[in-house]
């Protein structure tokens, strides 16, 4: 009797560690990328707008946003791990559906917004409750190459969310 309720129990375990599995094996394969990862392939310098330095005397109007040198195609259909700070497109109720992840607090409102190629635009099926404009966050989800125009800037990449949550430096 004893032995036969090991042998259920291993199975049981057997059972759980294989349905689990998969989820391990997901979370694995998440691919944490760096702003700078977006820039094309040879590009190492990252354009002033992105290091904060603005010069607010000579900046074009928010019409002129830079052009992008490129998109990277690296992590097309990936699931990918990203920071940014939250620039709301469409808000419901219960908190935020689109948004316009950007590298720094100030994008796509300060002018120029960053060439398309440092901006992402993410939607998730679940609303997110964000504590507004600017909210750092870790978004996670499939990320791709896209071209979107919104009243804001062009933007290079979309990135269908499964995950948003607070940025803990």
């Amino acid at each position: 009797m004893v032995k036969r309720t090991l042998d259920r129990r291993s199975i049981l375990t057997g059972l759980a560690a294989t349905t689990l599995m998969p989820q391990v094996a997901k979370a694995e394969d998440v691919v944490d990328l760096s702003w700078t990862d977006l820039l094309p392939e040879g590009e190492t310098a990252v354009p002033n707008v992105l290091q904060g330095f603005i010069d607010h005397e000579t900046a074009p109007l928010s019409s002129q946003q830079p052009a992008s040198s490129g998109v990277r195609t690296d992590w097309n259909g990936q699931i990918i791990r990203l920071p940014g700070f939250i620039v709301p497109i469409d808000q419901r109720d219960t908190g935020v559906v689109a948004f316009i992840l950007v590298p720094f607090v100030g994008a796509c409102v300060h002018v120029p917004p960053p060439p398309a190629n440092q901006l992402v635009f993410v939607t998730t099926k679940e609303p997110y409750a964000s504590e507004g404009l600017y909210e750092p966050v870790h978004v996670t989800g499939m990320f791709g190459v896209s071209s979107i125009s919104t009243h804001l800037a062009d933007i290079g990449y979309a990135l269908s969310a499964n995950k948003i949550a607070p940025y803990r430096g």
